[in-house]
C-alpha cells in the first residue's frame, strides 16, 4: 500500500527484532510464525491512522509491535483452545509442536508485550493493549458460555464480537492516534476501529454460507462448531416454528452431517439471514466512515477509506 510502504517494511524488521530470543527452539518457532503472516490488516490500519493524524514515529512502531505480538499470542492460544490443526493454510503451532509448547510460545509473546512497554516507558500503550487482552478473553468466555444454549440474542452476539474481534482493531486505531500525540482523536479512532472490526466479523460470518455469485464455497463451519452467528440468529428469530425447530435440531444434533448442514444453510438463506447480515454490515461501515468526516483529506485518509471498503467487499 503506497502511502505506508516504507513504514510496513521498517515495521517488519522491528517486529522480527521484538521476538528475538536466546532459546533456539523459540527462534525457530517465531521464524515460522513470521513466515505465515496473513493480510497484515492491523499494521496497515495502524500506520494509515497514524499518518492520517500526524507523523509516524518510534512510538508508532512500538505500538504496532505491541498489537501484533498480542494478536499473534491470541491466535496461538486460540488454536490450542479450538484444537485447530491449521491456520491460513499452514499447520498451527500446536499441530507441529504440541499444546504445551504452543501455550508457552503464546505466553512468551505476552511477556514481550509487557517488557517492550516497560523498556520504552510506553505505559499509555500498555494500558490500551491490556484492555484488549481483557476484552478478548471475556468475549471468548462469553461465547463458550452462550454456545451451550442456543438462545443467543442479536445483542449478545454483538457483545461477543465487539469484545472478541472488534476490540483488537479498536486498540490498533486508538494506539495509532496516541502514538502521534493525538489524544483528542483517541476515542473517535477507537470507535472507528471497533465499527470496522464489527463489519469485518459479519463479513466472515456471511462467507460461511457462501454469497451471491457463490464467492467462496459455503463451508458451514460455524454450524459444525455450533457458533451462533448473525445470519443464523436472524433466521431463528424470523422463521415459522417448524423451521426454527428443524434448525435448532440440526445445530444441536446433526451439526457434523454434511447433508443436514447444507439444509441449515438453505434455511438460513431462505429466511433472509444473509441479506440481513449484509445490511447490518453496510450500516456499520457507513458509521465507521462517518468518524473520518472531520479529518482533513490526505493520501493516508483515502487509503484507509479504501481499506474499509475492502473489508466489506473482499472475496476471502
Amino acid at each position: 500500500m503506497a502511502p505506508i510502504e516504507a513504514e510496513m517494511n521498517e515495521f517488519e524488521v522491528r517486529f522480527r527484532q521484538s521476538m528475538k530470543s536466546k532459546v533456539p527452539l523459540l527462534d525457530k518457532i517465531t521464524h515460522y510464525i513470521i513466515r505465515r503472516k496473513g493480510k497484515q490488516m492491523r499494521p496497515m490500519f495502524l500506520f494509515l491512522t497514524a499518518k492520517m493524524l500526524g507523523e509516524v514515529n518510534d512510538k508508532t512502531y512500538e505500538s504496532a509491535s505491541l498489537v501484533e505480538l498480542l494478536h499473534t499470542a491470541s491466535l496461538v492460544h486460540d488454536d490450542v483452545v479450538d484444537d485447530a490443526n491449521e491456520r491460513r493454510g499452514f499447520f498451527s503451532l500446536n499441530a507441529l509442536w504440541k499444546n504445551k509448547i504452543a501455550v508457552l510460545v503464546g505466553d512468551f509473546m505476552l511477556s514481550r508485550v509487557l517488557l517492550l512497554s516497560i523498556e520504552k516507558n510506553n505505559i499509555r500503550s500498555l494500558e490500551i493493549v491490556a484492555r484488549a487482552v481483557r476484552e478478548m478473553s471475556e468475549g471468548e468466555l462469553l461465547q463458550i458460555e452462550k454456545a451451550r444454549r442456543l438462545d443467543i440474542t442479536e445483542e449478545v452476539y454483538f457483545d461477543i464480537i465487539r469484545q472478541k474481534t472488534a476490540s483488537l482493531l479498536a486498540t490498533v486505531c486508538e494506539s495509532a492516534a496516541v502514538s502521534v500525540g493525538r489524544e483528542d482523536q483517541a476515542l473517535n479512532m477507537r470507535k472507528f476501529g471497533e465499527l470496522v472490526g464489527l463489519a469485518f466479523q459479519i463479513k466472515d460470518d456471511i462467507f460461511d454460507y457462501g454469497t451471491p455469485g457463490n464467492i467462496g464455497k459455503p463451508t458451514g463451519l460455524d454450524i459444525r462448531e455450533r457458533k451462533m452467528t448473525l445470519p443464523l440468529i436472524y433466521a431463528l428469530n424470523n422463521c415459522e416454528k417448524p423451521v426454527r425447530k428443524e434448525l435448532i435440531n440440526i445445530v444441536k444434533n446433526h451439526n457434523e452431517e454434511t447433508k443436514f448442514v447444507k439444509r441449515a444453510i438453505e434455511l438460513v438463506v431462505q429466511h433472509g439471514g444473509i441479506e440481513y447480515a449484509h445490511k447490518r454490515m453496510m450500516e456499520l461501515k457507513e458509521e465507521a466512515l462517518a468518524c473520518l468526516i472531520d479529518i482533513p483529506s490526505s493520501p493516508a485518509k483515502e487509503a484507509i477509506i479504501g481499506l474499509v471498503e475492502y473489508t466489506t467487499q473482499r472475496e476471502k
